[in-house]
């Protein structure tokens, strides 16, 4: 009689174990506690290439949405700001024409984009970094500026990942 009991309670006393390490919600770093709200303004454009800045700023809140862990909000009311600026856009050649080497075929973008992370009222900084987003794309006419247009958004966008990835959970 004592068996089958004995074995019903370690089977209870394993299932409860088992899930002491998860937590339900959102585990953000420790220098993020206490921190539910984040305000993202306009970042700067260092570049040649117009109107990015709020293009950044607004990939940035929907990163953050999706991500669900803090709640947008402007300037004044959040707990924490992330500033930031597009530092650099850079064009390799990945792919040439077959017939002619000199003629590309496919570029590699990659866009370089700085950040600051500050308590809102006491301007402490509580992490900055710099990240990068990557993209290729192909050379569809012979406007390959247009194409490199339609790619920025799409490189912008991953680096937006990043650093939601990094304040979010600290890596």
């Amino acid at each position: 009689m004592k068996s089958p009991l004995f074995a019903a309670l370690a089977a209870l006393l394993l299932l409860f174990t088992g899930c002491a390490g998860y937590h339900i919600g959102a585990r953000v770093p420790k220098k993020m506690t206490g921190v539910k709200t984040i305000a993202v303004p306009t970042f700067h454009n260092e570049t040649l290439v117009p109107r990015l800045e709020a293009l950044a700023a607004s990939t940035l809140v929907k990163q953050f949405q999706q991500d669900g862990t803090f709640e947008i909000r402007t300037p004044q009311d959040a707990d924490v700001i992330l500033a930031g600026s597009i530092d650099r856009i850079r064009r390799q050649g990945a792919r040439s024409v077959r017939s002619d080497i000199v003629k590309q075929q496919e570029f590699d973008l990659t866009v370089t984009m700085s950040y600051t992370l500050t308590r809102r009222g006491s301007e402490e900084k509580i992490d900055e970094g710099i990240v990068t987003g990557q993209t290729s794309f192909f050379v569809s006419g012979n406007d390959v500026n247009q194409d490199e247009r339609q790619a920025i958004p799409l490189a912008i966008e991953k680096a937006a990942v990043n650093i939601v990835s990094r304040v979010t959970t600290g890596w």
